[in-house]
């Protein structure tokens, strides 16, 4: 088993200076990321957080090989979360994570001014990364200069690096390379999630050097690294962290067939959890493997009894129990 090198330096350069007076929190130098991310859940009980679930969820996320969490993203509903909630959160996560895993937060909101405010208060209570949607509502007015104008500002106002994510399925807008291109030379912006689909190698392919790019499923996890990604966050890691986590092992340690046939194995499971029902489908799954995942906050429903039987008979298919 290959030694997951969360947050290092490779061959690349990775070294990048900023004319600009500012400190970065390490005088320019931009953080690594590698390994597998869990999009970590939020527990409600009666619609109410459970920071006691969550605390559970994450003793165990601890003893494993996950490289990091990412926290108050999609799967952990972060849009039906107040502000004072997504505080909570992401201390619980911060005091209860092993010592060795970093946290992105998810601080975006459609104004910058309120992006900045909240990505401070993340940076405050010891976040390594800030990782930012695409502000959204005002879509058609979302031009290349505007995307990157908003990435930089928020960058530049904070001393922890920003990671951009680029989730079409959610924002309905799709990063263009040309944005990543010019992103990826900011001394503060190190990296990115794609959840987009078919556009991973496009990113790779204008990243600038150490600017590192996350899978955004375990779906195309396989494929991007091949392609040259560092890593991913996945979703079906809340469920499999371990197993996510071998993916990357085998592959990152030269086990080509090894990786493929795990590859396929997550694949067809990750369509019929997240792929068929998003979150409610996420979080039955770490029901069964043994996390506290429970329902997801109105509007959204959970599954019904049919719907829980189809993921079960999923995971007993994959043979991950």
């Amino acid at each position: 088993m290959v030694d997951i090198a969360r947050f290092q330096a490779s061959d690349r350069e990775d070294y990048h200076y900023s004319d600009l007076n500012n400190d970065y929190g390490g005088k320019g130098m931009k953080k690594r990321i590698n390994g597998v991310f869990a999009p970590i859940t939020t527990p409600f009980v009666n619609e109410e957080v459970s920071i006691e679930y969550l605390r559970e969820n994450m003793r165990k996320y601890r003893e494993t090989p996950l490289a990091g969490l990412y926290v108050l993203g999609s799967n952990g509903e972060a849009k039906s979360l107040t502000e004072e909630e997504k505080v909570k959160i992401l201390e619980a996560v911060m005091e209860e994570k092993a010592p060795d895993q970093m946290v992105m937060a998810g601080c975006g909101y459609e104004s910058t001014r309120e992006t900045i405010s909240f990505s401070k208060k993340a940076q405050s209570r010891g976040a390594d990364f800030v990782t930012l949607l695409t502000p959204s509502y005002f879509k058609k007015r979302m031009t290349d200069d505007v995307i990157v104008g908003y990435f930089e500002d928020v960058a530049q106002a904070l001393s922890i690096p920003v990671v951009v994510y680029n989730a079409p399925g959610f924002t309905g807008l799709t990063i263009a390379p040309a944005v990543i291109k010019r992103l990826s030379k900011h001394p503060n912006i190190v990296g990115m999630k794609d959840s987009s689909p078919g556009n991973i190698g496009k990113y790779l392919a204008v990243s600038g050097e150490g600017f590192d790019v996350l899978a955004g499923s375990v779906s195309i996890l396989l494929t991007g690294m091949v392609l040259g990604a560092s890593g991913g966050v996945v979703s079906l890691g809340n469920a499999f962290p371990k197993r996510c986590c071998e993916l990357y092992e085998r592959y990152q340690g030269g086990d080509m067939k090894g990786a493929l046939d795990l590859h396929y194995q997550l694949f067809r499971l990750n369509q019929s959890v997240s792929g068929s029902f998003g979150v409610a489908g996420v979080k039955y799954a770490m029901e069964v493997a043994g996390y506290h995942g429970g329902s997801p906050r109105l509007p959204l429903r959970p599954l019904g009894d049919k719907d829980k039987k189809s993921i079960e008979a999923a995971i007993k298919t994959a043979e991950l129990l």
